[in-house]
């Protein structure tokens, strides 16, 4: 029988994990679009923020 985990739902491994996915894809989206100079400009940042929010949610409970 598994612990009970004290962590809410939303913050668990997988949601939050998937929120980081997401924020990463949007990231690259925002890189390559042709369109709007500031996607561009705030790329970088959105998608090291999405990599940060990984590795840090990585070491949450399951």
């Amino acid at each position: 029988m598994s612990p009970v985990s004290r962590w809410p739902k939303w913050a668990r491994r997988g949601p939050m994990e998937m929120a980081a996915c997401i924020v990463i894809a949007l990231g690259i989206v925002m890189m390559l679009q042709p369109f709007a100079l500031v996607l561009f400009t705030w790329s970088f940042v959105v998608t090291l923020s999405g990599v940060v929010m990984f590795t840090v949610v990585s070491k949450f409970p399951a």
